[in-house]
């Protein structure tokens, strides 16, 4: 696919990673359709930048854990753009609270809600959405860690392997107009509230190449996955081989 004019819809693209993509994706010409939660100034702050790079951006705020927000999403994008080429299924939620002992169902469907849900209504609503003939691209963005289940994280590693599970799946339901991919993560970027320091500390003790990833190393393969029409079903760990 050739980047330049199609328009793509980020969940969770204002801030941290999300903002890395969306901006990748306006310097590589696409019109963004940037959506946050909460996080309304650093989203403006993300549409303008991007804004300056020469193309349209949009932002839109919604709720991913009501289902109805989420029905709003597409259709918005739709309603600004004409069409959407591009869905990057990038928000989720990752509460140090998550484990056997103390999750409770609030918490369990929170994050079923968002981390899973959400981009299984989101990339129905893309696909309903495309035009016929139209070749489509949805990224998935999960986490290397299910590969090896600890009990860490203990509803937050079912959602993301249920979101590994699903890229296959949609890749199947998909095809062949719309390719579904995903990439899996290790250590990119600190948790809120720690700086690098703790990252690469982390990376020294944990990953065989003794250093952390990056947001770029991160935009590079999903770009690189946007471009490759032969590619689905593929989920690339970007872990620096953590979790071989």
């Amino acid at each position: 696919m050739e980047l330049a004019g199609k328009v793509a819809v980020i969940t969770g693209g204002a801030v941290r990673l999300g903002r890395a993509l969306t901006l990748a994706l306006a310097q590589a010409g696409c019109h963004v359709f940037i959506h946050y939660g909460r996080s309304a100034a650093p989203a403006q702050q993300t549409q303008t930048d991007a804004q300056a790079l020469g193309i349209q951006a949009h932002i839109f705020s919604a709720d991913l854990a009501d289902p109805n927000a989420v029905s709003r999403i597409i259709p918005a994008a739709v309603a600004q753009f004409g069409q959407v080429d591009i869905l990057i299924n990038n928000a989720a939620i990752f509460p140090e609270e998550d484990n056997f002992s103390h999750t409770d169902a609030a918490l369990w469907d929170k994050l079923f809600a968002v981390n899973l849900r959400a981009p299984f209504l989101l990339s129905q609503a893309f696909a309903a959405q495309l035009p016929a003939n139209t070749q489509g691209k949805i990224i998935n963005i999960t986490d290397a860690r299910v590969r090896h289940p600890q009990t860490d994280h203990f509803v937050y590693r079912l959602t993301k392997g249920g979101l590994w599970q699903m890229t296959e799946m949609l890749a199947h339901a998909l095809a062949p107009r719309v390719t579904v991919n995903a990439v899996a993560l290790g250590a990119i970027l600190p948790p809120p509230g720690q700086d690098e320091g703790y990252l690469q500390n982390l990376a020294q003790t944990r990953v065989p190449l003794q250093r952390a990833g990056s947001a770029e190393i991160v935009t590079q393969n999903v770009l690189h996955l946007l471009t490759q029409d032969f590619l689905t079903g593929v989920v690339i760990p970007i872990d620096g081989g953590e979790f071989l």
